[in-house]
């Protein structure tokens, strides 16, 4: 057991970034909203998302270098692109998963502060923990919160399963009204997270390299683990939102904050008290460790992408990007948080219709003179690589159809 965990670690660290409103909000209520209706359209959007994200930490086993280093390699105008797009997307990201996770620990704790201030010790929290304890510490860390989360989601929905608010229906069903199509969508589209996460997989992975040698295998392996969490927790959330609030009547909060507290009232209300901290802490450690991941992958994410857009080393320039960052996200929690809804928006919206971009872009990466011809996929993965990318588009178009 302790070789297995000590060979964990980007992969959970995937997870624990994945993990987030995708599932605590969305997946539950796909399962208030439909029961188990649309288990189809989760494992649909796994399986079509799975090669490139795949290629992340692929490409950093066989290469030794970031997926951001293949991206440099195809044009530095892709480097430019994505760098414009975190820059738009990546303060609204924070602040709402902050904002979330701020919410249910007012909830959780009994503290009545002020979500603000609430927001600024997480993220006060999270910043000492990444710049004390560097990448291992991240690492350790995370297996603690994963298998935490895990356990409590599986345990959670164990216990509704014996007894369910009502008689729930496996019938998959396919949306045909808007604001069905809509939902759907947005749903797929978040699900597990955004194509862009395979790049902190690739710089999680050559973090994790340095403390040992870094093969394709225990790459894949690893990843393979922290994806397959994604799916059981996805769907471990789904059957939440089936057996506690299907058919119940109440018309649930667009708010993240307002549904996960509705989430823990129904459940509690439906089990006992005695539920309280077992759901709470399924959702509260959901949201720190998307909290805490993204706090590290954006600045990494960020600060490896100017040094190959300049072509130059750039000392100390994480630590000003994790600052940075903060110092983004503390503007929107004073100024901004009455647009908060508005700015999520824009950011979901991107990072939909920019994922065929990462899916081609680390498709045409993984296949590059820079990999090794055995590290290459192989003709069934590219195959598979393409079908995904067309289905990417489609939906992408689809979605622009409805707007």
């Amino acid at each position: 057991m302790k070789n297995l965990l000590r060979q964990l670690g980007p992969g959970l660290l995937f997870a624990g970034a994945a993990i987030g409103v995708s599932h605590l909000v969305q997946s539950t209520r796909s399962g208030a909203d439909y029961g188990f209706g649309l288990v189809w359209a989760l494992v649909l959007i796994h399986i079509i998302k799975y090669p490139f994200f795949q290629y992340g930490p692929r490409y950093a086993a066989a290469t030794g270098t970031s997926l951001l280093d293949g991206y440099r390699k195809l044009g530095k105008i892709v480097l430019i692109f994505y760098f414009i797009i975190n820059l738009l997307t990546m303060f609204t990201i924070q602040t709402a998963v902050t904002i979330v996770t701020a919410g249910i620990a007012t909830y959780i704790f009994g503290i009545d502060w002020d979500i603000t201030t609430w927001s600024l010790i997480i993220t006060t929290i999270c910043a000492t923990l990444l710049l004390l304890g560097k990448y291992s510490f991240l690492d350790n860390l995370m297996k603690v919160i994963v298998i935490t989360l895990t356990i409590s989601t599986l345990i959670a929905v164990s216990i509704a399963g014996f007894e369910p608010h009502q008689q729930v229906a496996f019938t998959q069903v396919l949306p045909t009204d808007a604001a069905g199509i809509a939902f759907l969508i947005a749903f797929m589209g978040w699900m597990p997270a955004p194509l862009d996460i395979s790049i902190w997989h690739s710089l999680w992975s050559l973090e994790k390299a340095k403390e040992g040698t870094l093969t394709r295998k225990s790459a894949v392996f690893d990843f393979n683990i922290g994806f397959l969490g994604t799916i059981i927790v996805g769907t471990c959330f789904v059957g939440l939102g089936a057996l506690v609030m299907h058919n119940s009547g109440i018309e649930f909060s667009g708010s993240g904050v307002l549904f996960a507290k509705q989430l823990i009232d129904m459940y509690t209300g439906s089990l006992g008290n005695w539920a309280f901290f077992l759901i709470g802490i399924a959702a509260l450690t959901t949201m720190f460790s998307t909290t805490l991941t993204t706090l590290d992958a954006s600045p990494r994410a960020m600060s490896r992408t100017l040094e190959l857009i300049s072509d130059k080393t750039i000392k100390g320039s994480y630590t000003t990007w994790l600052l940075i960052l903060i110092l983004g996200t503390s503007c929107i929690l004073f100024f901004l948080t009455s647009e908060m809804g508005k700015l999520v928006e824009i950011a979901t919206i991107l990072s939909f219709l920019t994922a065929p971009f990462f899916a081609i872009a680390n498709f045409f990466v993984m296949n590059s003179k820079a990999v090794p011809q055995k590290d290459r996929p192989g003709k069934l993965l590219n195959v598979f690589s393409i079908v995904s990318i067309i289905l990417l588009i489609a939906f992408s178009i689809w979605y622009l159809s409805t707007l």
